[in-house]
């Protein structure tokens, strides 16, 4: 199992842009699936984005496609999220995640394992 902990988020205009980063610590692979989820008030967990630690593989929820762009450095066991053209509707808290075992594929916060202790993202209109 992996240890994740997340940065960057934080107070922002609609329209703005804001990049969070998640520092992992423990034993990775290749096929090792990372992500994020977020949690808005007062409703349930949705699925944001998931890529495979080698980066081939690569999914985003439609209310996020074209917005967001996860991303890794794997030399400095980083995962980001790069967010732009934020709505108020983002606001949620945001969880960097982790999957150990492979899966073909990576779409819900069920298939996650590991999770990071979330951070605030705010979009005010």
């Amino acid at each position: 199992q992996v240890q994740l902990v997340e940065s960057g988020g934080g107070l922002v205009q609609s329209g703005g842009s804001l990049r969070l980063s998640c520092a992992v610590s423990g034993r990775t692979f290749s096929w090792t699936g990372v992500g994020w989820v977020r949690q808005a008030p007062g409703k349930e967990r949705e699925f944001v984005a998931a890529s495979r630690w080698s980066g081939e593989y690569v999914h985003y929820a439609d209310s996020v496609k074209g917005r967001f762009t996860i991303s890794r450095d794997n030399a400095k066991n980083m995962v980001y999220l790069q967010m732009n053209s934020l709505k108020p509707e983002d606001t949620a808290v945001y969880y960097c995640t982790a999957r150990g075992s492979y899966s073909r594929s990576i779409t819900s916060p069920d298939d996650f394992d590991s999770w990071g202790q979330g951070t605030q993202v705010t979009v005010s209109s």
